[in-house]
């Protein structure tokens, strides 16, 4: 049996796209179910918009989501001559022709089939020139671009693993250019060219590519060569069932990153769009979609991207992750935040992690730590305008929130039982609710009105930085004191 090769094939124009990551993600996990080779190829031949630092972010993007390649990076810009050798070969064998139709005409007849509302496709001008005004034209120095000959009759015809049987009258498919005046490939060129030199067997790509898959075999036939299986992916959609873009909010893998989403969440979420494993299970390890992926269960209607289903299942991650693999993910996010302390490492090494515990199962992304939970890793925070106004009305509140600091600082065990009873004590003494104080409390130790229990947020802390939180806070209670202490 022939080894099953797939390849992903990024261009460098951008970053990497969620799409592209799921186009990587599907090759990946295809590979892996069925032990086969993934081969990474950089379409790299746009030299006007391609970049270098854009490959690298490409690159940075596969390894963070644990997307790893057997093969490669091939970079097209490297394997010109191979696509010019192929090109030479179809034009020697009959299959392709020069063209030496200048552009602005083509574009003329472009723009008057448009006006009449008609599609337009090369209407073969150049198609039967006799060789000797091939030559004539050639020896006057005149531009031309290579151009395919497609077989005026008949029907292309391919199964997909997805689509299903899908054929095409060769008829409606133009004589389309393979490499262009200046002596550049075009993609129809360098993608047969290079999934043959690869031996790729399965394309896996984006439903975008679908009208290209009938020309492409078109050059497989006239090479004497088999073409590869082809899968082609429904289109990811934005909420508002549009293409997915920049208006719709963040839509590369980077940019995830940044926002605090972890990569096996992101890569859980991808694999849902347009797979679902056996039994409905939503939360699905890399091992498992490895063991149940099938691109015959893959659905043919496109996926909506929803935000907030990511940010749910960036959640179960956070909360189920054991907390020795999330401390390190979280100093990372405080060093990038300038947060972390080197004490963290050190003596107040129980702290962090009584820390991290505490946030975990409210936190839906990275960046909570340091944005929701800023309070718990530094004393510059601010106190909300909005919290403020709800719990520091009472005109007595700085006395008590003074008081309850003196008697905590006395407290023999500074633990749960002992916190709560403190401040429970102290509010029946002075005629209060205990929800004042403790909402109060609750904006003077963390500068928010929703935050974890306040008696775990004191334990938290510790002591001492408790104590002096509470004084702040009765501080910054007198008329003229500034929103941050």
């Amino acid at each position: 049996m022939t080894e099953l090769r797939v390849r992903f094939a990024p261009s460098p124009t951008g970053y990497l796209h969620v799409g592209g990551a799921r186009t990587a993600l599907y090759n990946w996990l295809y590979a892996r179910r069925h032990a086969g080779t993934v081969i990474l190829r950089i379409e790299d031949t746009d030299a006007d918009r391609s970049k270098p630092e854009l490959t690298q972010a490409i690159l940075d993007s596969l390894e963070w989501l644990g997307l790893d390649w057997d093969e490669g990076p091939y970079y097209q810009s490297e394997r010109l001559e191979l696509y010019r050798a192929r090109a030479s070969q179809l034009e020697r064998q009959g299959h392709a022709y020069p063209c030496f139709c200048p552009p602005d005409e083509l574009q003329k007849k472009r723009q008057t089939a448009e006006a009449a509302h008609r599609a337009w496709k090369y209407d073969g001008t150049c198609r039967d020139l006799s060789e000797p005004d091939r030559a004539r034209r050639r020896a006057q120095g005149r531009p031309w671009a290579l151009r395919f000959r497609t077989p005026e009759s008949g029907r292309t015809a391919f199964d997909d693993l997805v689509f299903g049987r899908i054929e095409l009258e060769n008829s409606e498919i133009e004589d389309f250019v393979l490499l262009r005046s200046d002596g550049q490939p075009t993609y129809h060129l360098s993608v047969v060219a290079d999934d043959l030199d690869l031996r790729i067997t399965h394309v896996i790509r984006g439903a975008d590519h679908l009208s290209n898959t009938p020309k492409q075999i078109l050059m497989y036939h006239a090479l004497s060569s088999s073409q590869p299986v082809f899968a082609h992916l429904p289109l990811i959609l934005g909420p508002d069932k549009q293409r997915l873009s920049k208006r719709h909010g963040a839509t590369s893998v980077g940019a995830y990153r940044d926002q605090g989403i972890l990569p096996e969440a992101l890569m859980n979420f991808l694999a849902l769009l347009g797979w679902a494993p056996p039994g409905g299970k939503e939360i699905v390890s890399p091992e498992e979609m490895v063991e149940q992926f099938d691109l015959a269960a893959a659905s043919k209607s496109n996926a909506v991207f929803d935000p907030e289903k990511l940010a749910w299942m960036n959640s179960e991650y956070l909360r189920r992750m054991p907390l020795e693999a999330l401390l390190p993910r979280v100093r990372g996010e405080l060093e990038i935040s300038g947060l972390w302390s080197s004490a963290f490492s050190g003596s107040e090494r129980q702290r962090f992690e009584d820390s991290v515990r505490l946030l975990q199962t409210r936190a839906r992304t990275l960046k909570d730590f340091s944005e929701s939970g800023r309070a718990f890793f530094t004393d510059d925070f601010p106190y909300e305008l909005e919290a403020r106004r709800k719990f520091w009305k009472e005109s007595r509140l700085a006395d008590w929130l003074r008081d309850l600091a003196q008697r905590l600082s006395n407290l023999s065990s500074f633990d749960l039982e002992q916190t709560e009873k403190c401040l429970r004590d102290l509010a029946e003494e002075k005629g209060i609710r205990a929800g004042v104080l403790i909402n109060a409390a609750r904006v003077g130790l963390t500068g928010q009105a929703v935050a974890p229990g306040l008696f775990e947020v004191m334990r938290a802390l510790g002591r001492e930085r408790t104590v002096r939180r509470l004084e702040r806070a009765a501080a910054a209670l007198a008329p003229s004191a500034p929103d941050r202490a």
